[in-house]
């Protein structure tokens, strides 16, 4: 507590330095068009707020994307656990991670309108883009498990329940973490760009659209903002859930290393 209060003027001297240089650089383009000022930008964004179409195009992406960011969980969590117990599974999925995680977003987005409609778009890109990052962190976990303790489970038939509780999930929960945190913003910024190219009505990556074709610099920095500040916002709720449903199952938190 100490530490972040220590740190939290730094913080602020540094936020306003870059508003500051923001601001220079606006004022020294000196057209809007290319380059809107933090106030410009800013009372754009409140001329937004209270509108039921930013909040309608908040709900249809955050819902959309947050799905996807869920069945990655799941799906990475069971494909981790079957290629554990199982050498022939874990050859087969390791070379399909690695080609999701190496191709690149756009090339998703164009192959996966062939499939699906751009409303559900979102939604495949968001688990594509987070299911070999969970994965791997998923399978990170699993390897970090004590093997004396699992020797030991085995000598006095633990039962499984209770190896789950005490050995695999303080191994698994830190690597998740560390893991979700990654994907979380990879999940939303591969999110909104499948929904530029495909421009779900509704949605943020269409008013994206619109303000770049229209011109609206300071509606298109508006909606980025956003889009920082509910990624920021969803990753630190989670977390949070994350670690109080850790406190229930396992009796204390998991390791935070490197969280601010």
């Amino acid at each position: 507590m100490k530490k972040a209060k220590k740190t939290l003027p730094a913080r602020l001297a540094a936020a306003a330095f870059w508003l500051a240089l923001w601001q220079w650089a606006a004022m020294a383009v000196g057209q809007e068009v290319f380059l809107v000022s933090p106030l410009r930008a800013l009372a754009t964004l409140a001329r937004l707020l209270p509108t039921a179409d930013f909040w309608g195009r908040v709900a249809f992406s955050s819902g959309r994307i947050l799905l996807g960011f869920g069945l990655g969980c799941v799906c990475s969590a069971a494909l981790a656990v079957a290629a554990r117990l199982s050498r022939p599974v874990e050859l087969l999925l390791d070379p399909v991670m690695q080609l999701v995680k190496a191709t690149p977003v756009a090339s998703f987005v164009i192959l996966a309108l062939v499939w699906v409609r751009g409303r559900e778009l979102s939604i495949l890109i968001s688990f594509l883009m987070a299911l070999p990052v969970l994965y791997s962190a998923v399978r990170t976990g699993i390897a970090s498990a004590d093997p004396a303790l699992l020797e030991m489970a085995r000598v006095f038939r633990i039962p499984a329940g209770r190896r789950l509780r005490a050995i695999w999930l303080p191994a698994v929960l830190p690597a998740f973490r560390e893991g979700c945190r990654t994907a979380l913003g990879l999940c939303w910024k591969s999110g909104v760009a499948a929904e530029v190219i495909g421009l779900p009505d509704g949605s943020i990556g269409d008013a994206l659209y619109r303000a770049k074709i229209t011109l609206s610099t300071g509606e298109l920095f508006a909606w980025t903002f956003v889009i920082i500040c509910l990624s920021a916002a969803f990753e630190r709720v989670f977390l949070a859930l994350l670690d109080r449903a850790v406190r229930q199952v396992c009796g204390a938190p998991p390791e935070q290393e490197g969280t601010p």
